[in-house]
């Protein structure tokens, strides 16, 4: 976990920065943003400062929750950015609740008793517009020019704004380290990692194709799936068209009954 209290581009490149606890990121940017409010109002700080707060999917999604969701419902005027390589990797690649449905982890292995994750992956981006905050994104690190076009986005509106980037692990997925740029945009093709924004409730889905890629194209890649049935397979391709059709009739502007 990492907070930076970053000044503007046209200010100095220098970049202060707290490298907190997994679970207490957001709470520690807050009171980064806080202690900032009160220099400006005690002392007449003038220089312009966006905060932002980085974590991992367990730290974000698991761990850091509560405390990202107080900071959210707060208003604080800051950046959070996650970074979901959809399990703990750092710490010996064991299941968080981002990691998605049939894969294999330390935690949840595949075996002949078990398929795995048994559980769909957490969707953060729906749990922080519930906050009702101006802005919130997904995207995904093979496409660098897309999040550097939403976190200027997000540095520019006052109050909370949350990215979820998706970030190919090889060593976690069980996939070739050459095969990571294709890992991610395979994610995006397949549906299986829709990137969109939500800004003040409005959403817009920036990558939308006629025709979707089957789920087994991004599926079969990857180590950690190997040993799903077809079954399996189905079942996951049905549930990533049902959630990839609801963000695209949100995106619309129409009404879900």
């Amino acid at each position: 976990m990492e907070i930076i209290s970053s000044p503007l581009p046209e200010s100095a490149w220098e970049v202060p920065w707290i490298h907190t606890l997994f679970e207490n990121a957001s709470a520690v940017a807050s009171g980064i943003e806080s202690g900032i409010k009160a220099l400006r109002r005690k002392h007449g700080y003038t220089k312009e400062v966006k905060v932002a707060a980085m974590g991992g999917d367990g730290g974000t999604a698991d761990i850091g929750l509560q405390s990202l969701s107080g900071a959210l419902e707060r208003g604080h005027d800051f950046v959070y950015i996650c970074y979901d390589n959809e399990a703990y990797m750092n710490t010996g690649i064991q299941r968080s609740s981002e990691t998605p449905f049939g894969a294999s982890t330390t935690t949840a292995p595949a075996g002949k008793k078990s398929m795995g994750q048994h559980t769909w992956k957490k969707n953060m981006a729906a749990i922080a517009a519930a906050h009702n905050i101006p802005y919130v994104a997904t995207s995904c690190s093979s496409y660098p020019f897309d999040i550097m076009a939403k976190v200027e986005k997000a540095r520019k509106i006052k109050g909370p704004s949350y990215i979820h980037i998706l970030s190919v692990c090889p060593t976690g997925w069980r996939c070739a380290s050459n095969l990571t740029i294709k890992m991610g945009r395979l994610a995006v093709e397949t549906g299986i990692f829709p990137m969109y924004e939500i800004e003040n409730g409005k959403y817009t889905l920036n990558v939308d194709y006629p025709k979707l890629r089957p789920v087994e194209d991004y599926l079969s890649l990857q180590g950690r799936f190997r040993h799903l049935t077809k079954e399996n397979i189905a079942e996951i391709q049905e549930k990533v068209l049902e959630d990839y059709n609801r963000i695209r009739l949100l995106a619309s502007g129409k009404k879900i009954k």
